[in-house]
């Protein structure tokens, strides 16, 4: 055993000594790479964020979520004292009010009411840092009004993408959730039915479905008409249709008691069936359209849906149009309400900050307004989905212009 172990320490040691030898051509291996890379520091994001920058950013982002745990507890309030009766009387379970309601009701509302949140947030920490005489001290250490901005655009940015983030992916799904929820246990009718839906699901193909019941997803009185050339080439009639919803590709349906006519000219081919597996390119979700369907969606599954509508001919896309880059403009609200906030709460004024978190609920109430207003410009008078989205921030950002350019003066 001790000859084993001289054996193992001899091996240990021819080890340790290569490593001496060939480690120092490594380390300068590494220090050579090191100095050539030195460009790389110039991919650091955070190069330019000094101690000032990060203390600013923690106390912003650090209010922005305070504000938002508080004004979202005393709306969990209230909605449990409106809703607690229903509750009771459709014996809901408190696991799903818990996990399938409450769970999905905050991040909605909060990234709903995110552009108040910013401008809270702002108004509150800003008015405090001016009113502790903080701003003063940075403008009389050299910091420009400009400079000192540089902390709120990065937070904006931060709170930016994750306000995207959220809309776009996370929220459509706990939607849904939630939105099976309220029809469960809050007694909100959902819409499950349909009658004479008549949609063109491919180039010169007309479906037609006379009742489709969306809790069994099925449809009876079903026609599918081909055209070329303007002519009618074929006429299938069926007796009922069913989408299959265990199949591994989109677009599956089943026909019973199926009848096919061939038109080729003067002549006629007629076939017929009891059931029959076949490909048509429509969904359920083109056939039932519920209230408020479009926040059930991802953001590249809206993008699917109304280009696929919009090569149907169909005009219901206007307000999934709306949602779509609605989401996109709310996102930037950050960096537009971020600016009026710093430019009306940075200098010490007598009186506190009470009047400046009036003013931010007030234009951040007006914000939320106008971008109801703006959707219903859109969906009734016929302005572009794009350009209703943003008026809300066109009309802001001409507010945060003339507050920026007043702010250091």
């Amino acid at each position: 055993m001790k000859i084993k172990n001289i054996r193992r320490f001899r091996r240990i040691l021819k080890l340790l000594r290569w490593m001496k030898v060939h480690l120092k051509w490594l380390f300068a291996l590494f220090s050579w790479l090191g100095k050539k890379l030195n460009w790389m520091k110039y991919l650091n994001p955070f190069r330019h964020l000094k101690i000032l920058d990060w203390y600013i950013i923690k106390k912003f982002i650090g209010t922005y979520f305070y504000s938002i745990a508080l004004i979202i507890s005393i709306s969990i309030v209230f909605d449990i004292n409106e809703n607690l009766a229903k509750f009771t009387q459709y014996h809901a379970p408190i696991k799903a009010i818990v996990f399938d309601y409450y769970m999905n009701f905050v991040p909605y509302f909060a990234n709903l009411f995110s552009p108040l949140f910013v401008f809270i947030a702002v108004i509150f920490f800003t008015s405090k840092l001016a009113g502790n005489s903080e701003i003063i001290s940075m403008l009389a250490a050299g910091v420009s009004f400009k400079r000192l901005m540089r902390p709120y655009m990065v937070s904006a940015a931060i709170i930016s993408v994750m306000t995207f983030f959220l809309g776009a992916y996370i929220i459509p799904k706990g939607t849904i959730i939630r939105q099976n929820f309220e029809s469960m246990y809050k007694n909100k009718k959902k819409i499950t039915a349909a009658e004479n839906v008549q949609l063109q699901v491919g180039k010169g193909v007309i479906a037609y479905i006379q009742h489709y019941d969306n809790n069994l997803k099925k449809g009876y009185g079903f026609c599918l008409d081909k055209f070329e050339n303007k002519k009618l080439v074929s006429h299938l009639t069926a007796a009922e249709i069913q989408y299959d919803t265990i199949s591994d590709t989109k677009y599956h349906w089943k026909v019973s008691n199926w009848r096919i006519r061939q038109l080729k000219g003067l002549r006629e081919t007629i076939t017929s069936g009891a059931s029959k597996d076949t490909t048509i390119m429509m969904e359920p979700t083109d056939l039932v359209f519920s209230k408020g369907q479009q926040e059930t969606f991802t953001s590249p599954q809206l993008r699917d849906y109304i280009t696929k509508q919009i090569d149907r001919g169909s005009g219901n896309v206007v307000q999934y149009e709306v949602e779509y880059h609605k989401r996109i403009a709310t996102s930037f609200a950050s960096f537009i309400l971020a600016t009026i906030g710093l430019s009306l709460s940075s200098r010490k004024r007598k009186g506190g900050m009470g009047m400046y978190l009036g003013i931010g609920l007030a234009l951040s109430f007006t914000y939320i307004m106008l971008q109801t207003v703006s959707a219903t410009f859109a969906i009734n008078a016929n302005t572009p989905p794009m350009l209703a989205a943003w008026i809300p921030n066109i009309v802001f950002t001409i507010v945060a212009y003339f507050c920026y350019r007043k702010a250091p003066n």
